[in-house]
């Protein structure tokens, strides 16, 4: 079992679409679009992900003539362990957005 904090959304969404086809090597281009992220939102969360030994990074080895070589990823062992973990979690409160109040006043909820 993992045991690392939540992951933020984008973190949680990329681990879980990898988990999809955890075997299938994905590149970034690809997740970028699935998922709707900007490439400089995704390729940190890659990097964590890889920094904590969830995900396997490896360079394309058949490369077409005139494209740059690639990177691939896919999910290691606690990385799919973390995707479990992360399926099985109940989703975040939708309405959990902190408002502050005014200058020197505790933020409080939203809608309270």
């Amino acid at each position: 079992m993992v045991s690392f904090r939540r992951p933020s959304g984008q973190v949680t969404a990329v681990v879980l679409a990898l988990a999809e086809e955890p075997a299938t090597w994905r590149y970034a281009f690809e997740l970028c679009h699935r998922l709707d992220l900007k490439a400089g939102s995704l390729y940190p969360a890659l990097m964590r992900l890889a920094d904590r030994g969830l995900l396997a990074t490896a360079w394309e080895s058949e490369v077409p003539a005139g494209r740059p070589l690639r990177q691939l990823y896919r999910l290691t062992g606690p990385g799919r362990a973390l995707a479990g973990e992360l399926a099985a979690a109940p989703p975040a409160p939708a309405n959990v957005a902190w408002v502050v109040g005014g200058v020197g006043r505790r933020p409080r909820l939203a809608g309270t």
